[in-house]
């Protein structure tokens, strides 16, 4: 194989490593350097003795980011207050055929959802589930045997099961309750967004102890009010919000002298009420925001221009 065709080899791959990474990680900056860091293993590797490149380069992506996740973990027990994956602007391309659970891989709440797992239930999870990876490839992606791989995914899937953060809004849904949201803001009036809320509605808020943002997260409908009304409705008048798509869901983006300072989405509950707000104020985190990634929801690929 010629260095060229090595190169145009790993592009093709790229797409796929970023989507496996990004879903592993919860970060684009982390995603972006393992998948440079695999790059640079496979320019070093003499690819007439792989058998199977893609292979290859998903192990070598894998581990790297089982790496990262090991000292990742490390760092979150000083996080201050909740933490949040790095959100990404994307533009998902589903047809009507695609899976839902598949066009809901990238939303915030189904990355938070990852962060219950181990890194290996993960990596097994997402191999077999999003990117759909023989058992036998799994098994030597993660040195284990198959029936172990099994068992990671089966334990994974049972916690996935219990959470409702694959129900994909219409989004007509999704558009309302932003501009509920816009209008609270506008006028400090909740009596349209509070009809959209469900009782038992989370906000979270990551801030990274670099800027203002709730230190817990926040829990009930009535608690959730007091905070927009006496701190939202206070401080984001002023901002200019502009809606997005959002890893995969319909969001605002804040932003004030053309700087962005918040992004916001939210996940829904079947009942067509929103169950979770996240709000992203972590300025490390939205560095890279206006890198917009094109999703394949039918293959879990991310690919940015």
């Amino acid at each position: 194989m010629s260095e060229q065709d090595k190169l145009d080899r790993f592009e093709l791959a790229r797409p796929r490593l970023l989507g496996l990474a990004y879903r592993l990680l919860g970060s684009w900056a982390d995603a972006e350097d393992a998948v440079q860091d695999t790059f640079l293993r496979w320019q070093d590797t003499d690819a007439g003795v792989i058998h199977n490149p893609d292979g290859w380069l998903t192990t070598a992506c894998t581990n790297r980011c089982l790496d990262i996740l090991k000292s990742a973990g490390r760092q979150r027990v000083d996080y201050v207050g909740p933490w949040l994956p790095e959100p990404l602007q994307t533009e998902t391309v589903a047809g009507p055929e695609e899976r839902l659970e598949l066009a809901s891989s990238l939303t915030t709440a189904f990355l938070l959802l990852l962060e219950r797992l181990s890194p290996k239930e993960r990596a097994a999870y997402l191999l077999r589930e999003i990117f759909d990876h023989p058992y036998n490839q799994i098994a030597e992606t993660l040195d284990l045997s198959e029936s172990a791989c099994r068992q990671l995914v089966s334990r994974a899937g049972r916690v996935i099961g219990k959470d409702s953060a694959r129900y994909v809004p219409s989004e007509e849904r999704q558009s309302e309750l932003l501009s509920a949201f816009q209008n609270a803001i506008r006028t400090g009036s909740l009596t349209t967004l509070s009809t959209m809320l469900s009782e038992d509605i989370e906000l979270h808020t990551d801030g990274g102890g670099k800027v203002r943002a709730a230190l817990r997260i926040l829990n009930g409908r009535e608690t959730i009010e007091i905070f927009l009304r006496q701190v939202l409705c206070k401080a984001w008048p002023g901002y200019d919000l502009n809606t997005a798509e959002i890893n995969g869901r319909q969001g605002l983006i804040a932003s004030e002298n053309g700087e962005i300072t918040a992004v916001l989405t939210a996940e829904f509950g079947e009942d067509g009420k929103a169950r979770q707000i996240f709000i992203m104020r972590n300025p490390e985190k939205l560095r890279h925001f206006m890198t917009l990634a094109r999703h394949e929801a039918g293959s879990g690929e991310l690919k940015v221009n």
